[in-house]
């Protein structure tokens, strides 16, 4: 749709990509739940609440490094930002967004597990994309399942090799090794909590999020509560930290599927998609080194 608008494709694909980090930290995210499960049982609840303020300074960033390069590349304007049709768009999208409502509540509240609300999320939303919407018919569920395949298949070979590969760094006791350098090398807390990411996001580049959340977490945590860094505050750390690993070769695997959907090199997609790394780094330092930007919502809620 933005090609057929006039955007150019890279650009187009590097959006769509970053934008997709979004997901990681506005809840419901899969991923915090591995995260509260390895730090040693944090709550979830806590880790969606903390995602919602850094999710929102991601997606403040990205419109601001979106809206700089489109004015410089003149590229074409939309319609102009009317409250009644906003007050439309959200009558007619209050369904979708009810599933996001049901899950943050329902883990928030108590009232079923993280895992639980997945399942209640995905039969939901296939209740409301068929008979509500009516955008899906039984016949082309099975044709999405297809295509999800396809998209899969690429996820899954590159999770496969990067497990191995985080298998091979755990046997030869690599992330032991940084996390003693870290310590050897400064006491400076701001130095420590700049060589943190730093990790994370070399780790980022060369393995999937689940490993890296798995394997640095016992390590890497001690070491940021030894600073002063609250778990949680690390937890939207790590998973920011991975998040901008997904767009970073070579085995960034959204970067990968962004440009195989996008049909555009990656060498391209990776040109286009640096000013949007350097809104996403911002946003790092900024969780990194105000605490409140993670801690306000979970300290509210928690009183």
């Amino acid at each position: 749709m933005m090609v057929d608008q006039g955007y150019d494709d890279d650009f187009s694909t590097a959006v769509t990509i970053t934008s997709s980090c979004e997901g990681l930290l506005v809840p419901p995210s899969h991923n915090m739940v591995i995260y509260a499960m390895s730090a040693g049982g944090i709550s979830v609840g806590s880790l969606f609440l903390a995602g919602y303020i850094p999710g929102a300074l991601l997606a403040l960033s990205l419109m601001i490094g979106s809206y700089i390069i489109s004015k410089r590349r003149h590229y074409p304007k939309g319609e102009k930002f009317s409250f009644k049709n906003l007050v439309k768009q959200f009558s007619v999208s209050f369904w979708a967004l009810a599933a996001i409502i049901i899950v943050v509540v329902g883990v928030v509240g108590g009232w079923f597990t993280a895992t639980e609300s997945a399942a209640i999320a995905v039969i939901y939303s296939l209740i409301v994309s068929v008979f509500i919407y009516k955008g899906l018919t039984w016949k082309g569920v099975w044709k999405v399942l297809d295509q999800c395949i396809d998209t899969l298949s690429i996820v899954l070979i590159l999770i496969a090799t990067s497990s191995v590969f985080g298998y091979c760094l755990t046997y030869l006791h690599v992330p032991d090794k940084a996390a003693n350098l870290i310590i050897g090398l400064t006491s400076n807390p701001i130095l420590i909590a700049l060589l943190l990411n730093l990790i994370l996001l070399v780790l980022g580049c060369i393995m999937d999020m689940a490993p890296i959340i798995l394997i640095a977490t016992p390590i890497l945590l001690p070491i940021a509560k030894s600073i002063g860094i609250d778990p949680i505050q690390f937890g939207i750390m790590m998973i920011l930290n991975c998040g901008i690993g997904l767009l970073t070769p070579p085995v960034g695997s959204v970067l990968f599927i962004g440009s195989a959907v996008g049909k555009c090199k990656m060498e391209r997609v990776v040109k286009a998609t640096l000013p949007f790394y350097l809104c996403m780094i911002i946003v790092l330092l900024l969780i990194t080194f105000i605490p409140q930007v993670s801690m306000f919502l979970p300290g509210v809620f928690a009183k």
